[in-house]
């Protein structure tokens, strides 16, 4: 089973890395080495160390200096500022968030799949709440807590 996030995505991205692919070569020289005779007992730490070589020297991915907009948040914040929500929710403090974020994983996920339900549950509350009775649940509240979820999980 893959995950999108966690140490089992982590490890999958490793190994498809540069850094590793180098340190591979590296090592495949020294099982050559060790197959033409040269090495001697030493040969387990001569393809460790080569491998080591390979990725430790091999420079990592470049980051971006310029974050690309992301075309999805700017059509959700668009549609965001045309619905009636409560400013103690807070969600433009978290589009913004999403903004200075830039694109990965947890804010894809946030903007295609979490916040949108988020609004619609909070557009769905106020437009029960007269038959929900007292004591029923504030959808302001319900809103602004899932938002401070939402942010928490872009930290």
């Amino acid at each position: 089973m893959a995950t999108s996030e966690g140490p089992g995505r982590r490890v999958l991205g490793y190994l498809e890395s540069a850094r590793n692919l180098v340190g591979c070569a590296g090592g495949a020289v020294g099982l050559g080495l060790h197959f033409a005779g040269l090495g001697g007992a030493w040969w387990p730490a001569v393809v460790a160390g080569l491998y080591a070589a390979g990725a430790l020297l091999t420079p990592g991915p470049a980051e971006p200096s310029v974050r690309r907009p992301d075309p999805e948040l700017d059509v959700l914040a668009a549609y965001l500022r045309t619905v009636p929500l409560p400013p103690s929710a807070k969600v433009d403090d978290l589009v913004d968030a999403l903004r200075a974020a830039g694109p990965g994983p947890a804010a894809e996920r946030i903007v295609r799949h979490r916040l949108p339900i988020a609004v619609a549950g909070y557009l769905r509350a106020c437009t029960w709440q007269p038959w929900s009775g007292p004591g029923g649940p504030d959808p302001e509240a319900e809103l602004g807590r899932e938002v401070g979820l939402l942010a928490a999980e872009l930290t």
